[in-house]
C-alpha cells in the first residue's frame, strides 16, 4: 500500500530480524524479475521486492507519472511497514527510483545499488513510446524491447528465459506502461547524485543498449565515493542474463551490513 489510493504489490522474505533489503524492477516486469537472486539474497536479508504502480498487481493510477510519484510510493510502503532504514537495489527505472529516495530521503538509505540505468534517458523516445502504447497496446513494441533486454546469443540459448520475461512485459497494464514512461521522460536526476551519501555500486551491462556504460560511469563520477562494474555478456537485465555474477556483486557491496549484524 501506498500514497493516497496507490497500494502496491509486494513480497517479503528472509529473517525478520536481518537488515532490510528492497528491490525495485525495471519498466515492464514485475518483481519476479529477482528470482534468481531471492535464494541467495533472502539467507542474509529481510528481502522486500515490489511492483511500481501501473505494474504486476499494484494499482493502475491514470498516468502520467513523475519520479516523486514512484519514489514516494515506495517510501509509504516503508512507512506502512514501520521500516526506517534499507538498502535499495533496483534496475533502470528501479535504478531511477532509488537515486530519487537516496538523494530525497537519505537517511533512509543504508547502501545503494544501481543496476543497468541511468540519471537521464532520452525524454522524447519515452514520450513517444507513451504515445505508441497507449494507441496500439503494449505488445507492439514487445520484440523491439526484448532485443534491448537480452544479448542475441542469450536469446538463441534461452528461448525459455526470453518467453517468460516478454509475458511479463505484454501482461503489463498500458496505462501502467505508459506512465511509467512518462516518469522516465520527465526525470532529470543528474543535479541530485552529489547529494547522494550512501555507499553506491553501480552495475552495468558491457552489452546494454538502453543504458549504456557511459551512463553508468557518469553515476559513479557524479556520486561520491561510488564504485562500478561491468558484466561481460550481458545486456539491459544483467540480473537475468547473468544471474550469479550480479549477486555476487550485490552480496560483495552489502557484505559491511551481514559484518555489522553480526558484529551485535
Amino acid at each position: 500500500m501506498t500514497g493516497d489510493t496507490v497500494e502496491l504489490d509486494y513480497r517479503l522474505e528472509g529473517p525478520e530480524d536481518a537488515p532490510v533489503l528492497v528491490m525495485a524492477n525495471s519498466l515492464g516486469t514485475t518483481y519476479r524479475m529477482w528470482d534468481a537472486q531471492v535464494p541467495a539474497l533472502s539467507e542474509r536479508f529481510r528481502l522486500l521486492r515490489y511492483d511500481h504502480r501501473g505494474h504486476g498487481d499494484s494499482s493502475v493510477p491514470p498516468g502520467p507519472y513523475t519520479m516523486g510519484d514512484l519514489g514516494g510510493d515506495v517510501l509509504a510502503l516503508l512507512d506502512r511497514l514501520g521500516v526506517e532504514r534499507i538498502s535499495f537495489c533496483g534496475l533502470s527505472i528501479g535504478g531511477m527510483v532509488g537515486m530519487w529516495i537516496a538523494s530525497e530521503a537519505p537517511e533512509r538509505i543504508e547502501r545503494l545499488v544501481l543496476c543497468c540505468t541511468s540519471a537521464r534517458f532520452d525524454p522524447e523516445a519515452y514520450n513517444s513510446r507513451a504515445r505508441t502504447v497507449r494507441a496500439e497496446g503494449v505488445g507492439v513494441i514487445a520484440d523491439a524491447v526484448l532485443e534491448r533486454w537480452f544479448t542475441p546469443e542469450f536469446r538463441a540459448s534461452h528461448p525459455e528465459v526470453v518467453e517468460w520475461a516478454g509475458s511479463m512485459l505484454r501482461d503489463t497494464p498500458v496505462e501502467g506502461y505508459a506512465g511509467c514512461c512518462e516518469a522516465i521522460g520527465s526525470a532529470e536526476l543528474a543535479s541530485r547524485l552529489g547529494e547522494i551519501s550512501a555507499p553506491t555500486f553501480v552495475i552495468a551491462g558491457a552489452d546494454d543498449p538502453a543504458a549504456p556504460v557511459i551512463q553508468a560511469e557518469l553515476i559513479r563520477d557524479s556520486i561520491p565515493d561510488a564504485r562500478l562494474v561491468v558484466i561481460e555478456q550481458a545486456a539491459h537485465l544483467a540480473n537475468v542474463e547473468q544471474p550469479e555474477a550480479v549477486t555476487r556483486e550485490i552480496l560483495d557491496h552489502l557484505d559491511p551490513l551481514i559484518e555489522k549484524r553480526s558484529d551485535r
